[in-house]
């Protein structure tokens, strides 16, 4: 299948080779067996962790409200099963710190009523309508930054938002469950893009798509007329999954320095946070399971999982038939952006898009030495920024100098790291400044 369309893209980036997708993006999506246990972090969303309104010992059952959003940037937490409040305690999170858990003991029943009439007629009902579901439903960015949705969907005054891009381009290197998605249940991606557009009041609606998913092309084209979205054809490159980039890729304008996509009349969606809103509109149920990419050459049987919210890692890799070798590295998302886990028993949140396993041979630590002054970081960064002196300035303590050079403007997308022959720290250097500057920000607002 060939395309006449033309294909977007935007400055900068790279291609990583060998991108492990085929791996996984052939297998359609398995719902993964219910489990004895659910282990349900409560800080899964930007902001405040919700508090929990349920104890140890209370039954619930599946859908349960657990926790109530704790203030505007704070999102609703719901029981993935009918069961049991085993415990509430401190587990290992995600970023490698504890952090409190509501552990769920099934009854091996998974029942539960949906806690919200559906919105059959979604087009017509009066908008705070379909605001408030979205905040009912505890619905947050699934794409890897899982902020409140609800807080994209209200326009500060004097912001004009006039297009709301989809992003289903799926750029990071083994991750499929985006383009399974797309492919198994476009008119729920198509469906939730045209409920976002009615809540925005928008009708200039884009789903952007890399073009090594044609298959995915086809069936969102299948339902994108029908419900007014056109579907963008985007060059494979990377980070083009970026709010920035796909913004840029698509609409040819660009967010300025310090600002927010709003800022340039745009929201952006991730088409698997779509999918979850048309499940909370026509059929009344909240987020508490999401389609999981477990991957990598070591698993026996890689492929796209439904798990539900508080699967622990262990278990998603059983699902996937187990491993063939001990792993190097279990990491969360993908090799680019993704964080390392030391426990396989940190469980899927809701903005977990892939369990990868990184073979041994491939988990090794580089050694560096200076800066060669070859400028292919520069080349290959998405924000235009040149990584190389921000790194050299920071190593060297001058992070006032990395300031001026616009460090926080960084990504950390480690797209300069890949393509660096010296094997740089960079985006760790960068990390390091960033949390530098904010500890000098905070210290000079208490004074």
């Amino acid at each position: 299948m060939k395309s006449s369309r033309n294909v977007m893209t935007f400055a900068g980036g790279i291609h990583p080779h060998g991108d492990g997708k085929s791996l996984s993006c052939y297998t359609p999506v398995q719902t993964a067996p219910l489990l004895d246990k659910y282990l349900v972090i409560l800080a899964q969303n930007a902001g405040k962790a919700p508090v929990p309104v349920v104890k140890k010992g209370d039954t619930v059952k599946k859908y349960q409200l657990l926790a109530q959003a704790d203030g505007v940037i704070s999102a609703n937490l719901h029981s993935p099963t009918s069961g049991v409040v085993s415990d509430i305690r401190e587990i290992q999170g995600t970023m490698g710190v504890p952090t409190p858990a509501i552990e769920i003991t099934s009854d091996g029943l998974d029942e539960g009523a949906s806690p919200f009439d559906p919105i059959t007629d979604w087009k017509n009902v009066d908008v705070e309508q379909l605001k408030q579901r979205v905040v009912e439903a505890g619905i947050v960015g699934m794409g890897g930054a899982s902020f409140p949705t609800h807080v994209k969907l209200s326009p500060p005054e004097g912001k004009t938002v006039d297009t709301l891009i989809l992003n289903g381009a799926e750029c990071e290197p083994y991750l499929t469950a985006d383009h399974r998605l797309m492919q198994e249940f476009p008119e729920k991606v198509i469906r939730g893009a045209a409920i976002f557009g009615r809540i925005l009041n928008i009708k200039n609606i884009f789903v952007g798509v890399e073009i090594n998913k044609l298959d995915a092309i086809a069936a969102l084209e299948h339902y994108a007329e029908e419900y007014g979205v056109k579907v963008a054809y985007l060059r494979v490159r990377y980070p083009q999954g970026s709010e920035k980039q796909l913004i840029n890729a698509i609409t040819g304008r660009t967010v300025k320095s310090g600002t927010l996509p709003m800022d340039a009349g745009c929201v952006v969606q991730n088409v698997a946070t779509c999918a979850a809103l048309d499940d909370a509109v026509t059929l009344g149920i909240p987020l508490v399971e999401r389609i999981v990419t477990v991957t990598g050459e070591v698993v026996v049987h890689p492929g796209n999982f439904k798990l539900k919210i508080g699967t622990p890692a262990l278990e998603a890799v059983r699902f996937a038939g187990g491993i063939t070798e001990e792993p190097g590295k279990l990491v969360f998302g993908g090799p680019m952006m993704g964080f390392a886990q030391r426990s396989f028993q940190v469980p899927v949140c809701k903005n977990t898009s892939g369990i990868l396993l990184i073979p041994q041979k491939q988990a090794y630590n580089f050694e560096s030495s200076g800066c060669i002054h070859c400028g292919r970081c520069v080349q290959g960064c998405p924000m235009h920024l040149v990584p190389c002196l921000l790194s050299t300035a920071i190593e060297a303590g001058r992070f006032d100098l990395a300031e001026a050079n616009h460090v926080m403007d960084c990504m950390e997308c480690g797209s300069c790291a890949y393509v660096c022959p010296d094997h740089r720290p960079l985006v760790q250097n960068v990390r390091r400044a960033k949390a530098e500057l904010r500890k000098q920000m905070n210290a000079n607002k208490e004074k």
